[in-house]
């Protein structure tokens, strides 16, 4: 064979390589997932997500594509990200970060198959008809966390017994803030405590509310629920540890970012079970057909090396009941 037929041959080799590569690329099922914030923080829960998926059999970039959008921290972006999805055909639409994502994936299809992770009810904001059964075509992960505010005071309570004023921080953006408030008014009015409600939509406004709470000087600061406030995570564990208040989060990550406190299910956990969720569903299931799944385990996750920082001693009884120590 001479150079150029030689040439020639490797040439179209190669060409039909690209074409089967493309073509298969092109009859893998994408699965559109939503985010309310912004990438770097939720990198982790995004490991997750895979690892499900994995259980199922669906490996990223072999038989399946998973699309990333973001929200940026724009909710009203997400109706315009979610009819993109639709436009795209995808097979499944997976939301995060509580009901806002899912509600606008539901309103841009009622054919497409979603799976949401939310730490609200789901059937409170008419996502599924029941738990049990989810009727539709949504289902999905809820971890519950607005519900365990009150246990996150009965903790904060135990921390620091001696507090009488309490701060909570709340985003008006979120559509079970107000329903979380109530929670926390409930809570505070049976301690005895005088509560100062503050609200926080933007990271300025984050650093306003923690200029007011040097002036109030709280005994301990509860952080609402909400998946902004996750992907500011550290932007409130400095302004925490600067101020030295005592805080308690929703989530573990607060805590192994240097937090004090942390009361919750594990939203990483949730992210796996939605993965599994999508690959079933890529196998055939209908979400009708899937209860929406349940934290079995809420876990206490304590930092010794802020507590020293703030110089709080934690009783025996806590201690003995954390899941998680972090030295």
């Amino acid at each position: 064979m001479d150079r150029r037929a030689f040439i020639g041959g490797a040439a179209a080799s190669l060409f039909a390589v690209t074409l089967d590569a493309d073509a298969q690329k092109s009859t893998r099922p994408v699965v559109g997932v939503l985010f309310p914030g912004s990438a770097a923080p939720w990198t982790s829960y995004v490991s997750e997500f895979r690892k499900g998926l994995n259980d199922v059999g669906y490996i990223d970039g072999k038989n399946v594509e998973i699309d990333l959008l973001w929200a940026e921290g724009d909710y009203d972006r997400l109706p315009a990200l979610a009819a993109d999805l639709v436009r795209r055909q995808v097979a499944v639409i997976v939301t995060t970060g509580g009901p806002r994502a899912a509600q606008a994936a539901k309103a841009a299809s009622s054919a497409i198959p979603i799976v949401f992770t939310t730490g609200s009810d789901p059937v409170e904001f008419g996502l599924v008809a029941s738990l049990g059964h989810p009727g539709g075509n949504a289902t999905g992960v809820t971890f519950f966390t607005v519900d365990l505010v009150a246990k996150r005071m009965e903790l904060l309570r135990e921390l620091v017994p001696k507090a009488t004023v309490i701060a909570f921080i709340s985003n008006p953006n979120n559509p079970y803030a107000d329903s979380e408030v109530r929670r926390v008014q409930d809570a505070a009015r049976s301690f005895g405590w005088q509560l100062h409600v503050m609200r926080a939509a933007t990271t300025q406004e984050i650093d306003t509310a923690f200029a007011t709470l040097v002036q109030l000087r709280p005994g301990a600061l509860i952080v609402g629920s909400d998946p902004f406030f996750n992907a500011r995570r550290d932007q409130f564990i400095a302004l925490a540890a600067k101020n030295a208040v005592p805080a308690i989060f929703e989530a573990r990550e607060f805590v192994i970012a240097g937090g004090l406190l942390s009361y919750g299910a594990s939203i990483a956990e949730a992210y796996r079970k939605a993965g599994i969720y999508t690959g079933k569903i890529l196998n055939g299931a209908k979400p009708a057909d899937l209860p929406v799944l349940q934290p079995t385990k809420f876990e206490l996750v304590i930092n010794l090396k802020t507590a020293k920082a703030l110089d709080l001693t934690i009783s025996q009884s806590l201690l003995r009941r954390a899941d998680e120590l972090i030295r």
